[in-house]
């Protein structure tokens, strides 16, 4: 709500099959986030990090119909974390 602005709603999705975890937050208001195109801030940038540490991906940036979506997808199965992968 820090971002989406006074009287926003949001919606958050959770889904998961084919071998992995979906998240879907959405908001429907007209913050500073909604300005952005999803490559600004430290938070959304240490969403993606995170997830590229289990083989996901995150993207975010303005909603088809106004306001603001990040949406997340995580594989199920278990991952080596990257920095710790044997040299080929």
């Amino acid at each position: 709500m820090r971002h989406a602005g006074p009287g926003a709603a949001a919606q958050v999705l959770v889904s998961y099959g084919d071998g992995a975890l979906t998240l879907q937050v959405s908001d429907d208001g007209t913050g500073r986030a909604a300005l952005h195109d999803g490559d600004g801030g430290h938070g959304l940038r240490g969403m993606r990090e995170r997830a590229a540490l289990l083989r996901g991906e995150v993207t975010a940036g303005p909603g088809p119909g106004g306001g603001y979506v990040v949406h997340a997808r995580l594989p199920l199965a278990p991952a080596v974390p990257r920095e710790r992968e044997a040299a080929p």
